[in-house]
């Protein structure tokens, strides 16, 4: 009797965990892909009137796009010929006064960044999409820029790539 148990618990466990296998804790849906890759995230901000060129912020958009696709996904990331594809362009990249005192001086100002993606999934038809996501942080007028932009850059990373993977993943 304890044997049959036992069995009947372990098939109950098994079909439970075989039930769960495409799901993860993160909501993304990678379908049958093995791979993605994330082509280099050109800085065009300079040419868009009001926006202005930040060395770097290239770079550092395309890694951590990659790094959040990394830990939220069990896709490998390659250099080509990746079953997902982003590509695209850092289109905004702008600081301007948000709010006024009493005295008719900026009290905040707001840094914006804006990205144009493309995104091509090489499994799965009618998904691929190209999208504009942008996000912002506010910072007090009295400050430098240099002196907040790490911490604005990792705000403004973090909810621009999670989006971007909503859209693409997550079928949000």
């Amino acid at each position: 009797m304890l044997k049959i148990k036992n069995q009947l618990l372990l098939l109950m466990v098994l079909l439970t965990a075989m039930g769960c296998g495409i799901y993860n804790f993160t909501g993304g849906d990678v379908g049958t892909a093995k791979t993605f890759q994330v082509n280099y995230f050109q800085n065009y901000a300079s040419q868009n009137p009001g926006s202005t060129f930040e060395p770097g912020v290239d770079r550092d958009f395309t890694l951590a796009l990659q790094d959040l696709i990394l830990n939220q996904t069990s896709l490998d990331l390659v250099k080509a010929n990746g079953d997902l594809l982003y590509e695209g362009e850092i289109v905004e990249y702008r600081v301007s006064p948000m709010s006024a005192t009493a005295q008719q001086n900026a009290a905040q100002n707001r840094l914006s960044i804006a990205v144009q993606v493309r995104f091509f999934n090489n499994t799965k038809e009618n998904v691929d999409f190209e999208q504009r996501f942008s996000f912002f942080f506010d910072y007090p007028a009295n400050a430098q820029l240099a002196t907040v932009k790490d911490e604005a850059h990792q705000i403004i990373f973090e909810r621009i790539t999670q989006d971007i993977f909503n859209k693409s993943l997550a079928d949000w």
